[in-house]
């Protein structure tokens, strides 16, 4: 679980708790901020959790319903003082938007709706690195007159990740990503940034994955990470999750070897990466000197 004491910083400078979400539109209106974008909405979960770190308070009208999930967002109790929309342009269109914000996978027919009915839309690409991060913090703070506000962020991004780094051990276990029907992750992933920004090391260059693919569970068994990393899982169930609870693969698991799991802070890059690259560093057995 993320710690509480490292979010929270974030969350408060960033001006959305419902208290101030239900004041702000009055405050915005003849704000310093009256030349950027006064009314946006985000259809994309990634630039749902972007926008609420970075947007002034009034200024953001309205996230998807994924930020509302706690599956599959971190900022579940903030996306909630937020209209919720299902990125159809219909409704996206009635919040009469003078700004859109999507993700280079958003349905590309949504986007040239809206493009095509006068709403300028920002389009992000999604973050592999923490660069990627900066990157889009960059470009949120730009599109939004926030560029201060970004600014911010990367630097308690940044001594934050200086803080783990400072505080880490000299050992580098070895780490698998194991997911449903065998998917894992390799370089040039969100994920393995995080792993390494924890002190691991991803053993997919030695499968031969690059950055995804299929691993046979034998393979994983006859690699012998040290720790694996599993999704924390979804309600229901499914064939494609049934690899993860397979005899061969708990007893592989058993100790010393750790069984970590991800979040949904791995989902999107945000300043938050932070919590889920200490949260991994502990589940491994990395014992930070902090």
């Amino acid at each position: 679980m993320p710690s509480p004491g490292h979010l929270r910083p974030l969350f408060a400078a960033a001006g959305i708790f419902l208290a101030a979400a239900a004041s702000a539109a009055a405050v915005f209106a003849g704000s310093v901020f009256a030349g950027a974008p006064q009314r946006v909405v985000s259809i994309s979960l990634c630039t749902d959790q972007l926008a609420m770190l970075v947007a002034a308070p009034g200024q953001l009208v309205s996230v998807t319903y994924l930020a509302v999930d706690p599956g599959s967002s971190p900022m579940v109790e903030e996306a909630r003082a937020f209209h919720i929309n299902h990125g159809f342009a219909e409704e996206v269109a009635l919040l009469r938007p003078d700004l859109v914000l999507a993700g280079r996978y958003t349905t590309r027919v949504t986007v040239d709706m809206l493009i095509r009915l006068g709403h300028p839309v920002e389009i992000f690409e999604p973050e592999n690195s923490i660069e990627d991060i900066r990157t889009n913090l960059r470009k949120m703070g730009a599109a939004l007159g926030r560029e201060a506000r970004a600014e911010e962020l990367i630097a308690l991004m940044d001594r934050d990740l200086d803080a783990i780094a400072t505080a880490l051990p000299e050992t580098r276990p070895e780490v698998a990503f194991y997911y449903a029907s065998g998917y894992s992750l390799g370089t040039g992933t969100l994920a393995d940034a995080i792993a390494t920004r924890a002190g691991l090391e991803n053993i997919a260059p030695r499968l031969d994955l690059g950055a995804s693919g299929v691993v046979p569970l034998e393979a994983l068994i006859l690699a012998r990470p040290g720790v694996v990393v599993r999704s924390a899982g979804y309600r229901g169930h499914s064939r494609a999750q049934e690899i993860l609870n397979h005899p061969a693969l708990q007893h592989f698991l058993e100790p010393p070897r750790r069984d970590a799991r991800s979040g949904p802070e791995w989902v999107c890059g945000t300043p938050l990466v932070t919590d889920a690259i200490r949260a991994l560093a502990r589940a491994a057995g990395q014992e930070l000197r902090e």
